[in-house]
């Protein structure tokens, strides 16, 4: 399991730096074809405020963008003090905890670091899950925050919109700039590269995301020692599951089901991987407890 962690935080310096490379490229190409150097240092450092930018306001954003309210240890007490003995057992400082009012049952977690995670659950969530499968669901969440996958998917979602935005911004003033002393090979390499470019960052954040799915399920399930509780609350979302009323493609990578609706395309671009999947190694993790 801590070598599953570290992997992880391998893996997520090398996807940060992937993203960077991305940018960069595009403003190298930008620079190229517009023959000024210093497009490539605006273009990197806009990325980087970004990013920055998203690193502290995501958690307050998606909050607000999914409609959640804050609750104390007299609103809900079901849910605060699942949260609250599971933030006990596994050492971590206590969350703020919302609760969402959506009769599609889901949960998430977001925020920059342990000290300032954010946890919540829909009211289709709690209206049917049992105790055990309720604690299942939150201690997947709170394994997002102990992994640090929270920081990592507000830096990885902010450089995916940045790589959107530049693109975007750079095609634009391709086709309506005025610069006819550019090599019309290198113009046609920049298009491609500019709008090919949010295709694949958008690619890499989803496979992030599935990945992380895994590990938060196997952290959750070693935290309560029942990985069968966990297993039997994702049976229940692939059963009851359904679209929340608000949603969000830019946050859809933090619930712990898919909150979107499904389309043609849904596999190809699921931000998370097949529950029938997790279902099966959490149940094998339950044989070797």
């Amino acid at each position: 399991m801590y070598s599953a962690v570290r992997k992880n935080k391998i893996n997520s310096a090398l996807i940060i730096l992937l993203f960077l490379g991305i940018v960069g490229g595009l403003g190298w190409l930008a620079a190229a074809i517009y023959q000024s150097p210093g497009i490539v240092i605006a273009v990197m450092g806009f990325a980087l405020v970004y990013a920055l930018i998203q690193y502290f306001m995501a958690g307050k954003q998606a909050v607000s963008m999914s409609g959640a309210v804050q609750i104390g240890p007299n609103d809900n007490p079901r849910l605060y003090r699942v949260v609250e003995n599971l933030a006990i057992t596994t050492g971590m400082p206590m969350p703020e905890v919302y609760i969402v009012n959506d009769p599609a049952p889901n949960a998430f977690a977001t925020g920059r670091d342990p000290e300032h995670a954010i946890v919540a659950a829909t009211t289709g969530l709690l209206d049917i899950m049992t105790d055990a499968e309720l604690e299942g669901v939150m201690a997947h969440e709170l394994g997002h925050v102990r992994n640090y996958d929270i920081r990592v998917s507000m830096i990885v979602y902010g450089l995916t919109v940045a790589v959107g935005m530049i693109a975007d911004m750079l095609v634009r003033m391709a086709f309506f700039g005025r610069n006819n002393n550019n090599n019309p090979l290198v113009m046609v390499f920049g298009l491609v590269a500019m709008l090919v470019a949010p295709l694949v960052a958008s690619m890499v954040q989803l496979a992030v995301s599935r990945q992380r799915e895994y590990l938060a399920d196997a952290t959750g399930a070693l935290t309560t020692r029942h990985p069968e509780a966990l297993a039997s609350a994702l049976h229940k979302l692939s059963e009851y599951g359904r679209p929340l009323q608000k949603q969000q493609s830019s946050m859809a990578h933090l619930w712990i089901a898919d909150p979107l609706k499904p389309g043609v395309m849904q596999r190809l671009f699921a931000t998370h991987p097949p529950i029938p999947d997790r279902i099966r190694r959490l149940l094998d993790m339950g044989g070797k407890m």
